[in-house]
């Protein structure tokens, strides 16, 4: 059966410039498997995903959607489909086993492979640097509450960056930074399950520190006519009402989740409510000399990442919890609305609302949406079809808020569903499916969704078809 939908005309106002971006986006430990395969060593997540009760039903990444095999397959998947960008991510202990020393050639010959298959099908390769598989000897070390892992990023970025500075054009130094920070040091429901707030505060400005070194290293490497960039999971975050306790716990939680990334990239410090909110955990004494600047290096886009918004009142947070010095004074309220089967809102007026932001607040910056997607319960029909309806809906919505929010100048370029495949989902293991292609895990058949064909028309006719 073909996956290339028919070309179909699009609803008036909403068409997307010729120029602009489709693609899907996914992660290395997500859907490579092959984890003891060609020199790969350990990550934090495969030592995590190993430790009991950490992952729903003990699943590991060891398979997952075995793309390390299927490469080929799979871009030959995306070009059915039309798409026009495939983000990625490199695998750090694929490249650089231990996150010290040479590169292994293995590794990166699979990353060379998959960029001159894209390019070969037409389609732009987005490499991301790190989406989360920190090698699990630099965590043994100390991890990225080190300032030492900022360091070996850098040098893992060099080597990925003479590899394919030839054959990739847009380059992301880190995916969701807030996640490895507070997800994995200050709640522990992420590798490498610390909860300790502090050190978190120290992991997200070496995240931070990080980012800043290894735009140093690709401008340094890559052509000057590629795109360096930064993708973050910025939070909508809504005051439940507006009153003066409400809307504090609304600026504490920005802070955290936004600004923490948002004023040092973009304008060279952190914001001083973030240092009086914190200060009864740290004194921010590892922000040393210089690091701001280093931090602060100009971007060519920055990639935003989104699937429903935030909304919190004045209260309590019971620990442990990913808002260091913020439990104490924040409550979080569930949104109205439908609800995916991650329990999570479906609400595209929050995406509106990051982009108008950005637009007001970074006017000279190019914005990608590099990933929106969300997990329904899909499985395959006795006819072999997969019909997801909500995704379709889900998906409609977050395209025609984009949509609204170039009409009223935001200068978004792509738009990455997330994901191409469905895959292993961090915590949840297999239990939840973001995918636009259906994976049979048992089999690794791929079979396209109802959603992927809705997706294809997009593509295909440059703007939302008609309901």
């Amino acid at each position: 059966m073909t996956t290339t939908a028919p070309h179909t005309t699009p609803a008036a106002g909403a068409i997307f410039p010729p120029a602009f971006r489709w693609g899907a986006a996914t992660a290395a430990y997500q859907i490579e498997g092959a984890a003891n395969e060609d020199g790969r060593t350990p990550s934090i997540w495969d030592t995590f995903s190993r430790t009991p009760g950490k992952v729903r039903n003990g699943d590991t990444g060891d398979i997952a959607a075995d793309h390390y095999h299927r490469m080929r397959d799979d871009v030959a998947l995306m070009a059915s489909l039309g798409l026009t960008d495939y983000r990625f991510s490199v695998s750090w202990p694929r490249v650089q086993p231990t996150g010290r020393g040479p590169a292994s050639q293995k590794g990166l010959d699979f990353y060379r492979a998959l960029a001159d298959e894209l390019l070969f099908r037409g389609i732009r390769p987005v490499l991301t640097l790190y989406h989360w598989d920190l090698p699990q000897e630099l965590e043994d070390a100390g991890g990225w509450p080190e300032r030492d892992t900022a360091y070996r990023f850098a040098e893992y970025a060099e080597l990925v960056a003479g590899a394919l500075g030839d054959r990739v054009q847009t380059w992301t130094t880190l995916n969701e930074p807030w996640c490895a920070a507070f997800l994995g040091y200050a709640d522990g429901v992420h590798a490498p399950g610390r909860t300790e707030p502090a050190a978190a505060l120290r992991a997200a400005h070496h995240l931070n520190l990080g980012h800043g070194l290894a735009v140093g290293v690709l401008r340094d490497t890559i052509p000057t006519s590629a795109e360096v960039s930064l993708t973050l999971n910025l939070a909508a975050v809504r005051p439940l009402t507006n009153s003066p306790a409400d809307v504090d716990a609304a600026r504490r939680i920005d802070a955290l989740a936004n600004r923490v990334f948002l004023d040092p990239v973009f304008h060279g410090r952190y914001p001083e409510d973030l240092l009086a909110d914190t200060a009864d955990l740290t004194d921010w004494a590892f922000v040393q000399d210089e690091d701001l600047r280093v931090i602060s290096r100009p971007l060519d886009s920055l990639g935003i990442n989104y699937y429903s918004p935030t909304v919190v009142a004045a209260g309590s947070h019971p620990l442990p919890s990913p808002w260091p010095a913020a439990q104490d004074h924040v409550r979080f309220v569930p949104a109205p609305g439908p609800r995916t089967a991650m329990d999570w809102p479906v609400d595209a007026g929050g995406l509106y609302e990051l982009l108008t932001r950005l637009r007001d607040e970074l006017p000279d910056t190019p914005v990608l949406v590099t990933e929106n997607g969300a997990a329904y319960d899909d499985y395959v029909d006795p006819s072999g079809a997969v019909h997801d309806p909500e995704r379709i809906t889900y998906l409609r919505e977050h395209l025609e808020a984009v949509h609204r929010a170039m009409e009223a100048g935001a200068d978004v370029r792509g738009y990455f569903l997330w994901s191409l495949l469905d895959n292993f989902e961090w915590a949840y293991g297999y239990g939840k499916r973001f995918g636009m292609v259906h994976v049979d895990y048992a089999s690794q058949r791929r079979t396209p969704k109802d959603s992927a064909l809705w997706y294809a028309q997009v593509v295909a006719s440059g703007g939302v078809p008609r309901e």
